[in-house]
Order: C-alpha cells, then structure tokens, then sequence
C-alpha cells in the first residue's frame, strides 16, 4: 500500500461494500464503514447515514476526519436498484436512485476535497457499474445515474490532477450480492421468464463469461487503485465486465 491511511467506505454493511472494507482494514487502514444501518460487528468504523439527503453525505466525512484525523481516500459504493419499464417508473423511486448512486458520490467528493488534497495522494474510487457503459432496459434510473458518475470521475480527475488526487469508477458486471439476487424476480416479472431462466438468459446473458463476480474481487480491484499500482489510474473505467462491453 501507499502511505493512505485512512478511507471512507459507503454501503459497507453487505456485499461489495462490506468486502472492500474487510480488504481496506486487513490492509491496515482505518475505515469509516458508512451504511444506512450499519453492522456494529463488522469490518471497520461503523457510521449510520442517510446517504440520499446532503446532510448524510457531509456528516460522514466529518465523521471520518473527526475520528481519524485525516482522510486520504472515499469509495462510493452505496447503491440500490429499481426495474421497470420507463412508462411505469416511479418518480420518487427515480429521485432515490439518482440521489444515493450520483449525487452522493458528487457531495462525498465536494466535502472531503480538502482532506483528500491535503493527503497528497488522495484517491476517489466510485464503485459503478458495466451500466455505466453499457444501457440494459428497465433500468434507466440506475443506468442514467451510472453514466453521471463516470462523467464525474473524470471531471474529479481533470480538477484533481494539480492536488494529487486521483478518480477512478470501478465497473462490474453482476456480483454475487443481495441486491442482484433481489433482482432475479423483479426481472422475471419484466420479462416474462421463470427466475430459473433469469440468471442465464437476462443477467449473464451480456457477458462473454458466464458467471458472476464476487464482492472480494471488486474488493481487490479497489485494493490495487488504492495501492502504488493505482497511481497511474485517473478520470477511467476499471472495468471488469467479463467481456460484457466487448459486444
């Protein structure tokens, strides 16, 4: 690892988030495990916060200051989904999306700006999505919202450049993860197949490798940018889509 000691991690009490945050202390940082309800017994420092108002975003940076002293990098993981066909999509669940997958991410970065310049070699990680290149339909509250934030990583890296800080949008494919598993019925429902057929012929379907991806492997790609590896990353995709984007 660099000299980053302490990070910031949202949607940590489960799936990719809890996994990176596990990664992130074993490597010896501090952690400030940010969820709406977080685990008392898991990795890190928990933190309760509501992550779609601005109050939320800007109280766990303070928090993360407050407890450590400093704070040298954010990953921005926390998300949810909703699947409908865009005539019946839900205005209030759009504004949800849009405010934890996009406009957290823009406040997290806003409020510990100073921090991560101060750190010298401050790194912004936002755990996107292939859906922040590719589109896949009923989605397009996640979708939209996914592209926003890879346009942000690059404004961040673009601004960040002069300070040391550095931006990167990590971008899966399926992980194994409650909120995928949840979709499997909601995607049953919008496509009009069994939740057998799901997996294979709607999620998998895009990806040249028939599988899912596991949480501690996202969790070692957002190791590797916050390591010495990641210093030549900035304003770019990681992207681990299992050959999804190739197409």
């Amino acid at each position: 690892m660099t000299e980053l000691r302490a990070a910031l991690v949202t949607g940590a009490g489960r799936g990719i988030g809890r996994a990176i945050t596990q990664r992130l202390v074993d490597d010896g940082l501090d952690v400030l495990a940010v969820d709406l309800e977080p685990d008392a017994d898991g990795p890190g420092v928990p933190h309760a916060a509501d992550l779609a108002t601005r109050e939320g975003n800007r109280g766990a940076v303070e928090a993360a200051i407050e407890r450590f002293g400093r704070l040298d990098a954010v990953v921005a993981n926390a998300g949810l989904q909703h699947v409908a066909p865009v005539a019946e999509f839900d205005e209030d669940r759009w504004d949800q999306l849009l405010a934890v997958l996009l406009t957290s991410p823009f406040l997290l970065a806003k409020h510990a700006w100073a921090a991560l310049s101060e750190s010298g070699e401050g790194r912004f990680v936002a755990i996107a999505s292939a859906h922040a290149l590719v589109a896949s339909p009923y989605k397009a509250a996640y979708v939209s919202a996914k592209h926003g934030v890879l346009g942000l990583v690059k404004t961040l890296a673009l601004e960040g450049a002069d300070a040391g800080i550095a931006a990167v949008a990590v971008c899966p494919g399926y992980v194994r993860t409650a909120l995928v598993e949840r979709q499997i019925a909601d995607q049953a429902k919008a496509h009009g197949l069994t939740e057998e057929d799901v997996l294979q012929e709607v999620l998998l379907a895009p990806q040249a490798v028939k599988r899912l991806i596991e949480p501690e492997e996202v969790a070692e790609a957002v190791a590797y940018l916050l390591g010495p590896g990641g210093r030549t990353m900035t304003g770019v995709p990681l992207t681990m889509d299992l050959g999804w984007s190739a197409r």
